[in-house]
């Protein structure tokens, strides 16, 4: 990816949206299937690259989830738009595949105390896990993608060994991804632990597109974001007016903002192909849809929030 004219910057990235997954997973209140069909239609239309769109996880421990196919089913495919699920299993993968999901984003969490309250097994058989639904997708020419979940501090077993993530990096790389995504799950994630994290990340795997899961939980979600696009990271993953968590791990918040991760990157220069009139349009729609505020820093500002914008 080519520099941009501001020195170590980026001239473009992808933000991916993952409001309608890991946004609306963690909402109490049911969420109908309409308002989650509207919400990607509004994500596509506002020109967002990818979008995860929901996950083929089992109702019973994701409720929010239930009507996974009837979305993808209703969705209406914009082009240049790729429609992303996550998929816990070889169930889901035959779910996503029926579905015809554009990418399956496949998870395994670093640590075992999470690994076993996400997914009820150790991380070694969590990978094994990995490796097979990545080759049935492989197999089926659909592209998959692997998330390394708490790939910076864990809510049971505290900071994660960066040799820890290298190896599981490297696990992922043997299976066959050439995406790979660090999810700072809980928020807790600082810019030197991200810049430090992806400069040895790319330096012992330089052929992995590496990506980043941003949380705001501390406040340091746009200042993650900086330190992730200024070290090799070229895909920052957020959510439309800053919702969501994870139903297993205390204390993770709201993902970081897209509508404001769209304007910081867009303010310095940095391309994502995103409308940002259009995002925060959709982020005004959504306290009616989850019943509750939001913590939107660009629909506060109000009409003038763009303003600053070069061009």
């Amino acid at each position: 990816m080519s520099a941009s004219g501001q020195s170590g910057l980026p001239s473009e990235v992808l933000v991916v949206d993952v409001s309608p997954r890991d946004g609306l997973q963690n909402e109490a209140s049911p969420v109908s299937t309409y308002a989650k069909f509207d919400l990607v239609r509004a994500l596509s239309a506002a020109g967002v690259r990818r979008i995860e769109a929901t996950s083929f996880v089992s109702p019973k421990a994701v409720p929010q989830m239930a009507d996974a196919a009837d979305v993808m089913a209703k969705i209406e495919r914009r082009p240049g738009t790729d429609y992303a699920v996550l998929v816990p299993n070889e169930r889901g993968l035959e779910r996503a595949l029926e579905a015809k999901a554009d990418i399956v984003n496949i998870v395994v969490v670093a640590t075992e105390s999470f690994s076993l309250r996400n997914v009820n097994m150790s991380v070694a058989d969590s990978m094994e896990q990995a490796r097979r639904v990545a080759a049935g997708a492989a197999a089926a020419g659909t592209r998959r993608s692997a998330v390394l979940g708490a790939s910076f501090h864990c809510p049971f077993e505290g900071a994660v060994p960066e040799d820890r993530v290298l190896d599981l990096v490297g696990q992922f790389v043997d299976s066959g991804f050439i995406e790979v995504t660090l999810a700072d799950t809980i928020g807790a994630a600082d810019p030197a632990h991200v810049a430090r994290l992806g400069q040895v990340v790319s330096q012992r795997y330089p052929s992995v597109e590496l990506g980043i899961h941003l949380h705001d939980t501390r406040g340091l979600g746009l200042a993650n974001a900086y330190a992730a696009v200024t070290n090799g990271y070229i895909r920052l993953e957020s959510s439309l007016a800053g919702i969501g968590g994870c139903p297993f791990a205390p204390g993770a918040t709201g993902n970081a903002c897209t509508e404001d991760l769209v304007f910081m990157l867009e303010s310095m220069g940095i391309a994502t192909g995103i409308s940002l009139p259009a995002l925060i349009e959709a982020a005004r729609a959504m306290p009616a849809v989850v019943g509750h505020g939001i913590s939107s820093r660009m629909v506060a500002a109000g009409p003038r929030s763009v303003v600053s914008l070069p061009g």
